[in-house]
């Protein structure tokens, strides 16, 4: 499902006063990691994410693999903290404008 410029500006909006849900070790996106974030978006619809240290490369392959693990779409991302956001098809929590 494509977002909207205004759906992604909402979804921003909200992310803003969330703290990160799932944090990165070391050891970077594992399957662990993965697994634990599906929980995550299962139950929130909206997560962010704090990603471990390393270059701005390391990063984007990390949310690549994050991104493509759960389903998520990125929402927004500013240096170590990204926004992904699935939505719930069976019980949705967060009414999108249109």
């Amino acid at each position: 499902m494509a977002l909207s410029s205004s759906q992604t500006r909402y979804l921003r909006s909200l992310a803003h006063d969330l703290s990160p849900v799932v944090l990165l070790g070391n050891k970077g996106a594992t399957e662990a990691v993965v697994k634990e974030l599906n929980q995550a978006l299962d139950i929130h619809e909206l997560v962010k994410v704090k990603l471990s240290g390393g270059d701005k490369d390391e990063r984007q392959a990390q949310v690549d693999v994050l991104t493509e693990g759960t389903q998520a779409q990125k929402i927004h991302q500013i240096g170590h903290v990204v926004v992904l956001f699935r939505r719930n098809a069976d019980e949705p929590k967060i009414a999108l404008p249109r």
